[in-house]
């Protein structure tokens, strides 16, 4: 009988850690753009792409549209002058998990560590995530310049 009520209290301990350690897919989500936001500070490109679909579709602040991973590499391979990177900031994110999809909001900023500490630019942001292959990844993304 002990070890009956050993075995039930071992179970119910295990399934309770099991679903407070579990992420919800917005913060899924959430850890993948903090975790793009660290690759871009890093300028770690390849770490950057990889929570991109290979179509996503990535419009930049000047309005340029990018149509596929490899599209947006190029642009970021092409880019000269001083380094930048892009801190982005979620404000919402909405899951709908019957379709695999998720909306996230929020504001940028770009930073110039050769100017100095401040953001040089800003903006807003909108992203269409989704799980197509079982891990949440950026469809689309949708940069508007509102700063400088």
């Amino acid at each position: 009988m002990m070890k009956l009520i050993v075995c039930i209290f071992f179970v119910a301990f295990c399934f309770s850690t099991i679903l407070t350690y579990a992420q919800t897919d917005k913060e899924q989500i959430i850890k993948t753009r903090e975790a793009s936001n660290k690759a871009l500070k890093m300028f770690d490109k390849e770490a950057v792409l990889a929570c991109l679909t290979e179509d996503a579709l990535t419009t930049v602040s000047n309005g340029t549209l990018l149509s596929g991973k490899e599209a947006l590499r190029k642009y970021l391979n092409e880019s000269v002058g001083s380094k930048m990177y892009w801190i982005r900031t979620p404000k919402e994110v909405e899951v709908n998990l019957a379709r695999g999809l998720a909306w996230e909001t929020g504001t940028w900023r770009g930073y110039d560590p050769a100017i100095g500490s401040k953001a040089v630019n800003g903006g807003n942001y909108s992203a269409m995530w989704t799980k197509e292959t079982g891990v949440w990844s950026i469809k689309s993304e949708l940069f508007v310049s509102l700063s400088k």
